[in-house]
Formats: C-alpha cells, sequence, structure tokens
C-alpha cells in the first residue's frame, strides 16, 4: 500500500486500542530477560500461553455449532474452506493438510492470502484489499453447499472479511468468522468488523486471548488458540471438544518450556559466528516451516531465498529440508498434502507458478545453500515426533519431550507452542525487539504501518517525548524500503525524530 492510499484508509488502520495489539503487562522487559535470565523469560511465556489457554477453555460452548456445520456439510455433500492472513492463513494450510493425512479424501480445502507461496514468505500486502479474499475463494470454486471458516486473529482483516461477505452470499451454509478480540470493542470501533460480525449469514465466533506475550504478534497465543479451535472441530468429529480441551491442558501442564534453554544459546551462538541452521523436520514438517517462516516479517529477517538468489545478497539464517523429499515438488507435497497452487490472477510476479516453483526444500537443498553461503557451515536442527516422544537435536544437543495423546492437532500445537518460544526469546537474545515491543517489525500493509508508528509513539513516549502520528507515517514511508535487515525502521524514524526534538 503506497502512502496516498494509507492516508486515504489510515483510520481503517488504526488498532491500537485492541487486546492483541497491546502490550502484555507480565512480559514487560521481555527483552532483558531474553539476554540476562533465560529460565525466567521462559518461566513468564509459559504464564502467558497459560492464560491464553485458560481463555479458550472459558468459550468452549460457543465452539459447539461449528463442529455441528461441519458435520452438517460433510454429510449433505459441502466441502469445507479454510481462510486466513499470515499466521492464521499458515494454520489453514496446516489444518487441510491434517484432514488429508487423516481422512485421505480432498474436501478440506485451505487458502491464505497471497496463495500457497505466503507460507514461504510473507505476501502481507494483500491482506488490505477484501476484493482479493473474495476473488480467491471464487477461484477455488466454492459453491451453495460449501462453508468457509474463516479466522482473523485481530478480528480485522479486509482480506479475511471480503471472502466471509462472499461466503455469506453464495453458500446455503452460514459462515463462521473466528476472532480473539472482543466483540463489543470491534463493533463500537471498527466498521469493516461490525458488518461482518453482525451479518446474519455469518455465525460470528469471539475467542479472546487478551495482549499478546510479544505485542501485537498475533502469531504466538492467538493463532494458537485459533488453531485448536478450529482443529478440534474440523478433525476430531467424534470426541468432546471439552475432553480434547482437558487432555490437551494436561499435556501442556508437563510440557517442560525449560529444556529450550540449551538450544536458544546454541542457536544464537550460531548466528553470532556468521553461521547457519538447517532446519529438518522428519514429522510435523508444517509447524516447524511456519515458525521460520514468520520469523522473517516480524523480526525484519531475510527470508528463504530461492534459486535466483544474488551472489552478494544476504541469505536466510535458517532453511528448511524435508529429508523424504527427493525433488522440490516432493517437498512440497510432503509439507502440505498437495500441489502448490499459485495464484495466476495478480500483478505480483511472486504469486506466480515460476517464482513459487523455484524454492527447493528437499534433501538437495544442503548443497543447494552452500555456494549460496559462501561454504559456511550449516548445523543441522532435527526435530521429529515418534513414539509418543518429541526429539530435537542441535550441534550436539538432544531433548525429548514426552506427549502422550494421540491427536495431531495437539501434537502439532504443543510443538507451535515450543517453536514460537525459542525463537521470540531467541531473537530477543538477538536485539531483534525493545522490552516486549516489536521495533523491527516490517511495516508491509497498512495494519503493520499502523503499528510501525504507534511503537515510535510508545517508545518516544518512555523518553518523556511525543510526535505527530501522520508525521511518523510520513518517515516511515521514507524509510520503509532501506536495508531493514540492518536497522529497523522504528529505530531509523526515532532517531530522525529525536534529531527535530
Amino acid at each position: 500500500m503506497e502512502l496516498e492510499e494509507f492516508l486515504k484508509r489510515y483510520e481503517d488502520f488504526q488498532l491500537g486500542e485492541l487486546p492483541t495489539e497491546k502490550p502484555h503487562p507480565e512480559t514487560q522487559g521481555l527483552s532483558q530477560l531474553a539476554q540476562k535470565d533465560l529460565p525466567g523469560a521462559l518461566k513468564v511465556l509459559k504464564s502467558v500461553d497459560l492464560q491464553a489457554l485458560k481463555y479458550l477453555g472459558s468459550s468452549l460452548e460457543s465452539l459447539r455449532p461449528l463442529k455441528e456445520s461441519v458435520a452438517k456439510t460433510l454429510e449433505q455433500g459441502g466441502d469445507i474452506y479454510l481462510c486466513g492472513c499470515g499466521a492464521t492463513g499458515r494454520l489453514s494450510l496446516l489444518l487441510e493438510s491434517l484432514w488429508r493425512e487423516k481422512y485421505q479424501t480432498d474436501r478440506v480445502h485451505g487458502f491464505m492470502a497471497g496463495g500457497d507461496v505466503a507460507l514461504v514468505h510473507s505476501l502481507e500486502g494483500f491482506e488490505d484489499y477484501p476484493e482479493l479474499g473474495e476473488k480467491h475463494l471464487i477461484e477455488l470454486g466454492f459453491g451453495e453447499k460449501d462453508l468457509l471458516i474463516a479466522s482473523s486473529e485481530g478480528g480485522e482483516t479486509p482480506y479475511v472479511i471480503g471472502a466471509t461477505k462472499a461466503a455469506a452470499r453464495i453458500s446455503q451454509q452460514k459462515a463462521f468468522f473466528l476472532y480473539c478480540n472482543p466483540t463489543d470493542e470491534l463493533t463500537h470501533r471498527i466498521p469493516r468488523s461490525k458488518q461482518i460480525i453482525e451479518n446474519k449469514n455469518v455465525n460470528a465466533v469471539e475467542l479472546f486471548v487478551g495482549p499478546m506475550a510479544l505485542s501485537g504478534s498475533t502469531r504466538m497465543q492467538a493463532s494458537t488458540v485459533l488453531q485448536l479451535a478450529i482443529g478440534w472441530c474440523l478433525l476430531e468429529r467424534n470426541k468432546e471438544i471439552s475432553h480434547l480441551y482437558q487432555e490437551f491442558m494436561e499435556e501442556f501442564s508437563k510440557l517442560n518450556y525449560q529444556k529450550l534453554a540449551p538450544f536458544i544459546e546454541k542457536e544464537h551462538f550460531i548466528y553470532t559466528e556468521n553461521e547457519f541452521a538447517m532446519y529438518m523436520p522428519r514429522q510435523l514438517a508444517l509447524t516447524v516451516f511456519t515458525d521460520s517462516t514468520e520469523r522473517s516479517p516480524t523480526f525484519s529477517l531475510p527470508a528463504f531465498e530461492n534459486e535466483n538468489f544474488q551472489s552478494g545478497g544476504t541469505p536466510s539464517l535458517s532453511y528448511i529440508l524435508v529429508p523424504s523429499a527427493s525433488d522440490k515438488e516432493e517437498a512440497w507435497l510432503n509439507l502440505i498434502g498437495r500441489a502448490p497452487k499459485a495464484l495466476a490472477w495478480t500483478n505480483d510476479p511472486r504469486t506466480n507458478r515460476d517464482y513459487l516453483e523455484s524454492f527447493d526444500f528437499s534433501r538437495q537443498a544442503v548443497e543447494n545453500r552452500e555456494e549460496r553461503l559462501d561454504y559456511k557451515r550449516q548445523y543441522l536442527f532435527e526435530i521429529f515426533y515418534k513414539k509418543q516422544i518429541l526429539h530435537w537435536s542441535l550441534a550436539g544437543l538432544e531433548e525429548d519431550w514426552p506427549i502422550s495423546m494421540n491427536s495431531s492437532i495437539g501434537v502439532n500445537t504443543l510443538l507451535k507452542l515450543l517453536l514460537n518460544t525459542h525463537s521470540t526469546l531467541l531473537m530477543g537474545k538477538m536485539g531483534r525487539y525493545q522490552s516486549n515491543v516489536m521495533t523491527w517489525v516490517k511495516p508491509t500493509n497498512g495494519k503493520l504501518v499502523d503499528r510501525a508508528a504507534r511503537y515510535v509513539q510508545y517508545l518516544l513516549k518512555e523518553e518523556g517525548k511525543q510526535s505527530d502520528y501522520l508525521e511518523i507515517v510520513h518517515l516511515i514511508y521514507k524509510h520503509k524500503n532501506e536495508a531493514l535487515n540492518q536497522t529497523p525502521v522504528v529505530q531509523r524514524v526515532l532517531e530522525e525524530i529525536r534529531k527535530k526534538l
């Protein structure tokens, strides 16, 4: 979104009063804890995850209509469509892959803003446009017997709202729209949210979780809760949701976050030595893939590079190797259970098939990267799940987490919690956020421009200073296309304003 368009619509993206955008009171100073007291940081993050899961426990009854609608749609010959953006888009594709694995049918279709290539790296500019969500849904063949389950962590994503409006118009099945902010807040502050929540052909489901552990980072608690809620209704059709919740909470209570500390230290050391990590998931590959992908937009890290990488460019710190795949096509099949789908109707070349097929996550990935990395060392980070044991190994470190439940969505979500915690504290050690404020965020769409502007205002206020919101926005656009991997936009804008004050 260009500056002129943002200025015309900026009130649409001012979301700072929503709980999912506010700093969490219990994680103030998280970056300092990550650097000086990892056990303390791990304890805090598990506590915040527990709070979010308890909130989910209080909302289980609101999921009953969703579970009933899934069963009704399938019985009547309809298909299920799952829609999201960013983290909710990736969880939609994960749930589609788990469905295919469990039921061996193609009656569930996950899709996200930017298409399947958005699994590889962020294409967040797409989420600002509701017409793109509608077009994507229709292109996939959504019909009058089908059910849409749409999720938006904040409850305001235009792309998801556009898809939901279209589904409400097309299908005989009422669409579901799930979100993690209070309904009253959304309907009072955001007209587009009010329209979709109050649409008589939409089932609106609030799953409040409070603020994120890292302010605005909805890839954490909000997407965890949405993943469980939708996953239970979709995949566990013969079990009571209350039983599934109790089973998951028992496993979560045993999940030892403290075992992550040496892995965080080791991966941090690898990067400080100008070396690289190669994640090698033997099972649960898409969950590992998702966490690695989401580091780029959240912390301004280089995205996964492809075969067109130019000498002198900046490669990704980590990469993904799917060891069971002999070539790039098989790697995609192993990740999402089907051939990836490109978008042929956008002007962005990153959404076309040629670009999508330029990424190789097969067994050739290590060798293919050697030249790109100037033959620097790549450390294999192996993660696998076997015989109810989740195993991690990295550079001589070995650790096991016993998991006794027999639920694919449960196991994947437990791994998600560990990986989110691991990567967040790793980035804290690398200085990629300040306190619990996402200061290295890439302002690639309207919501993220607003988020960056609010963080500038927040940090100035901490210094006893203030600046005009629109002046900050102009400075963000001035700096946002520069080399962000070295200096964050928020920091550049702060430095420029300080010189004027």
